[in-house]
């Protein structure tokens, strides 16, 4: 199995929809996000992905994250815009636009330096 990790940023403000709870008023993060991708096979170029094209497709996910109130973008319109909940949106998202062959090992997602969730998908 060989597995790929590329990092992007991108800052957004949120409120969780948690009655009585700090982070229910209006804030904002840098957030900084890490996908693993991982697969059997590598390509006749001896890559499993070209980072470029990797970061390319993060980039197409998060962008739509970045400078964004959240909870105004689907879906988290409607769920809570956890760190957890945003992890799992990237990962899914990322998901259906890897190559065949390709999928996500891991999502983690750093809400701050000390603060970070993660998905692994089943």
């Amino acid at each position: 199995m060989f597995r790929l990790t590329v990092e992007q940023t991108f800052s957004a403000a949120h409120r969780l929809r948690i009655s009585g709870h700090k982070c229910e008023n209006l804030h904002g993060h840098n957030w900084r996000v890490c996908v693993t991708i991982e697969g059997r096979e590598l390509r006749e170029d001896g890559m499993l992905m070209d980072f470029h094209d990797l970061k390319a497709l993060v980039g197409a996910v998060v962008g739509r994250l970045d400078h964004a109130y959240l909870n105004d973008v689907p879906p988290f319109d409607r769920l809570n815009p956890t760190t957890e909940n945003i992890c799992r949106h990237i990962g899914e998202e990322l998901a259906a636009r890897l190559p065949h062959g390709l999928s996500v090992h891991a999502v983690q997602v750093f809400e701050t330096d000390g603060n970070s969730g993660a998905w692994l998908p089943d």
